[in-house]
């Protein structure tokens, strides 16, 4: 219930309420983009100090593997799943949506730790940027195989994975939040005190207003769910929470903290709105965008902020 009376939350909550009365209320375009860089920049800053001060551990190192090993999996595992209930390409595409992370959720828990005194490592930032391209990776991979099956093998385009990787890394908001975090590891503590005010201060408010925006989005996408299959609006419930569990099963096996526990599985159960379906859109246009954007912004989105961060967190607590 605190995590209700988050200002951050409670202003995405407004946000929703004012889209679903079809206010006027908008967030101009270039405004909403300098939030999301700013947030990034931020989060890399104080990822880079963080590890500045803890240095690579065992700790450390077990953590980035189980996110990459996480980032594999789950989008295999939505696939297997979903492509009993959905054709080829909207299967691919949707478990690629939820194979990936969003950024946002993830600012959203460190925000949450951080009103809760929990400790968590400045390598989670790292973590959530290897999260994200995995799953495009598998994406791009599997569509073009799907192709080349129902083309009997012939008029197949060739995939350039080179071109793939080279997207995925060079995107722009991604290389934003690694870059930061270099800076931050290079100037440590003297940086830290210099970016106080930016890094710091700043933060709440601007996640405040970022999220005013996201609901406002994410309740003008909500009607792109309406009429969709019920096995497949469970999935958007259930599939976060399994990739959660899984998430929570690894950390315990691995011996990791319940605050990277927490930041782990909020990645793990949540859903990218912003990276995969750029991409997907241009990579996979035989796939429906309101199906995959719709189902990540419009209900799990939500749910992860409203709900999901401080239970993800909780549960941590209680297992790790």
């Amino acid at each position: 219930m605190s995590n209700l009376l988050d200002p951050a939350i409670l202003f995405f909550v407004f946000g929703a309420f004012a889209g679903l009365v079809r206010s006027n209320l908008e967030i101009p375009a270039p405004v909403s983009r300098f939030l999301s860089l700013y947030l990034l920049m931020a989060l890399g800053l104080k990822g880079g100090f963080a590890l500045a001060k803890s240095g690579v551990t065992p700790e450390v190192a077990a953590g980035l593997g189980a996110a990459v090993l996480l980032a594999i999996v789950v989008p295999l595992i939505g696939y297997f799943f979903l492509r009993r209930v959905l054709g080829g390409f909207d299967a691919i595409a949707l478990a690629a949506t939820y194979g990936s992370v969003s950024a946002v959720t993830f600012i959203t828990a460190t925000q949450h730790l951080d009103n809760i005194g929990r400790p968590y490592g400045g390598h989670m930032s790292a973590a959530m940027a290897l999260m994200e391209s995995p799953a495009i990776l598998l994406a791009v991979v599997g569509a073009n195989l799907l192709r080349r099956k129902t083309a009997g093998g012939q008029g197949a385009a060739p995939l350039s994975v080179g071109k793939v990787l080279h997207e995925s890394f060079t995107d722009g908001a991604q290389l934003l939040l690694l870059g930061a975090m270099v800076v931050g590891v290079l100037t440590g503590e003297h940086g830290k005190a210099v970016m106080q005010p930016f890094s710091v201060d700043l933060f709440k408010g601007m996640l405040a207003f970022f999220l005013l925006d996201m609901g406002l989005l994410a309740s003008r996408n909500f009607k792109e769910i309406l009429g969709k299959s019920p096995l497949v609006l469970a999935y958007a419930i259930v599939g976060p929470l399994t990739h959660a569990a899984l998430a929570l099963g690894l950390c315990r096996l691995l011996g990791i903290g319940a605050g990277d526990g927490a930041l782990l599985m909020t990645l793990a159960a949540s859903a990218s709105y912003i990276a995969v379906p750029a991409v997907l859109r241009f990579a996979i246009p035989e796939a429906s965008p309101s199906l995959y954007f719709g189902l990540s912004l419009g209900l799990t989105f939500p749910l992860n902020i409203v709900l999901g961060i401080p239970f993800y967190a909780r549960v941590a607590q209680a297992f790790l």
